[in-house]
């Protein structure tokens, strides 16, 4: 199933808009034809020449239209956070797509999280309907991945990048705990590209992918206070003040951070290895750092060795 050009097409939901939205289209210029279903346009997702589909995923009805000329299904389509009922009526929406993948036999790929605590596991919406869409995937009887990337970065993330706003534009940043948690943080081009692969030939597996190196919480932090010249200072929190705090912030409308992120990252869970089908080098995170505190300072940034990985 291709495109006139001859390019196979990926159905694409949840658009381009997104961290790794974004990378996936960058990836799949020229080799690959993009349909997006999504509520917003794009000025990127146009350039790039990807059909836009303006819609919610948790209202479309019928799939089927959408799935024509589709080689391959990618699903990114997921909240941060949100009422039981939200998450319920996305939920229904991805299950009546993968129903008509399964009319059609569109293989699918499913981005979804690594493991959990298990009592954030069964305790919030986020991840009991998650879990519910990836095991139907996974029962579907279609050729699937279900790919499961660690911390992402790229220009205009949620995580690193905003930690890096915020070392540069607060006088304390929180350290919850001792900061002897880990992560590997993986590159949103690295996911893209493992997520393609996995749209030509899919592993019928889930897939679990970090970053090449994981890293102490405390030692990265450090490392973005270096970078923009300064000198560590740390509001040290109590892991369950750390809960407390972003939990506070949820009730006041923040979305910089939630209370079960705080969990996830306090369980030291999150240093996952790189995924076995991975063949290629890598993007470390050291000069994406590096990159985003020269843009926010205008100025360059000191010249600094790899951080010190962590087993």
């Amino acid at each position: 199933m291709t495109d006139l050009a001859g390019r196979p097409r990926i159905l694409l939901v949840g658009g381009g808009g997104g961290l790794l939205g974004r990378a996936l289209l960058e990836s799949t210029v020229p080799g690959w034809s993009v349909r997006s279903v999504h509520r917003h346009p794009v000025s990127r997702e146009a350039e790039l020449g990807a059909e836009w589909i303006p819609g919610d995923a948790a209202d479309v009805r019928d799939w089927a239209p959408l799935l024509e000329g589709v080689s391959a299904i990618v699903n990114l389509a997921w909240y941060r956070w949100g009422s039981e009922r939200k998450f319920r009526r996305l939920f229904e929406g991805l299950d009546r797509l993968v129903r008509a993948a399964q009319e059609s036999g569109t293989p699918i790929v499913q981005v979804s999280v690594p493991p959990a605590p298990a009592h954030l596991e069964t305790g919030i919406p986020y991840l009991t309907y998650k879990r519910r869409l990836d095991a139907i995937v996974r029962q579907s009887g279609l050729p699937y991945a279900i790919v499961r990337p660690t911390m992402m970065f790229a220009p205009g993330d949620v995580l690193l990048g905003v930690m890096l706003r915020s070392v540069r534009r607060f006088p304390v940043f929180p350290m919850f705990g001792d900061g002897a948690y880990r992560i590997s943080p993986v590159a949103a081009a690295d996911v893209a590209r493992l997520i393609l692969r996995f749209a030509k030939d899919p592993p019928n597996a889930t897939v679990d992918v970090g970053g090449p190196a994981a890293y102490r919480y405390r030692d990265l932090t450090d490392r973005l206070y270096e970078l923009l010249g300064k000198r560590p200072r740390y509001w040290t929190l109590s892991p369950k003040g750390g809960v407390r705090l972003a939990a506070l912030l949820e009730r006041l409308g923040s979305t910089l951070l939630y209370a079960y992120e705080v969990e996830w990252l306090l369980s030291d869970t999150l240093a996952l290895p790189p995924s076995p089908g991975v063949d290629w080098t890598m993007e470390r995170v050291e000069p994406y750092l590096r990159a985003e505190a020269e843009r926010l300072t205008g100025r360059p940034s000191p010249e600094l060795g790899p951080l010190r990985a962590q087993g």
